[in-house]
């Protein structure tokens, strides 16, 4: 890919929706409050006022077409990048390389939106990627949430092996005095990632340093990865909690 053209302040998304999901058969097109999950990040990503173009890596015809009902392009996934163990880097990697191969341009920025985060919308792609174009020196930008009080690395337990058990995870962190005011501010990924295109070819992985933060509310973190979830996020768009 070395005779690439790399052209200046594109920005592509790649959409990676296999068919294989175990924890919901065909989960990336499953219904969630009369439409396909998938549906929802392609019109995320549709109305970005970056986003120039939207492409699907995907094993399954019946995504396939949702995927281009949505006004994607979808590149067919091969079997061997279509496992339970194969990383969105490894699909990216093709991605760019087969549109390399085929094109000889990419953008500077390719953008990975992931089904699953439901409630992205357009205005977190486009402040992220703002962010990430008004910065030469950042690599990357993620949208983050706020770990929640309970949840925060000094309250989590683990059990031991017999189940029987539970002690904190980190003790050696609960011995300072600390309040629910005191403690560090942790982070968890929100929503969206996008990498500078030159990181990805030189194997940095989409949270290439320097990486720029742009938070967003809790909420619109929400990972739809389970059957328990999708009543969760019906919920969360019938009451207004969340809205796209």
């Amino acid at each position: 890919m070395e005779q690439t053209h790399i052209i200046p302040g594109a920005c592509w998304a790649l959409v990676p929706a296999r068919g294989g999901s175990k924890s919901i058969p065909l989960k990336n097109i499953h219904p969630v409050a009369g439409r396909p999950l998938l549906s929802y990040c392609l019109r995320a990503a549709a109305g970005s006022r970056h986003i120039s173009r939207i492409i699907c890596s995907t094993d399954h015809a019946e995504i396939k077409a949702v995927a281009q009902a949505g006004g994607a392009e979808v590149l067919d996934r091969t079997p061997e990048l279509s496992g339970d163990d194969v990383a969105s880097i490894d699909v990216a990697q093709d991605a760019l390389r087969r549109l390399a191969e085929r094109e000889g341009r990419l953008p500077e920025v390719l953008a990975l939106i992931q089904p699953t985060s439901i409630f992205l919308t357009p205005e977190h792609a486009d402040e992220a990627l703002s962010a990430l174009l008004g910065d030469p020196r950042a690599r990357s930008v993620q949208t983050v949430v706020r770990v929640p009080h309970h949840h925060h690395a000094f309250n989590q337990r683990r059990l031991s092996e017999d189940g029987r058990e539970v002690a904190f995870a980190f003790p050696e962190k609960r011995r300072p005095p600390y309040n629910r005011q005191s403690k560090p501010v942790f982070y968890a990924l929100g929503n969206f990632i996008a990498t500078r295109v030159r990181a990805l070819l030189e194997g940095h992985g989409f949270f290439a340093e320097p990486s720029t933060p742009v938070e967003i509310p809790l909420l619109y973190g929400f990972d739809m990865d389970a059957s328990e979830d999708v009543p969760v996020a019906e919920a969360y768009l019938r009451t207004g909690l969340v809205r796209l």
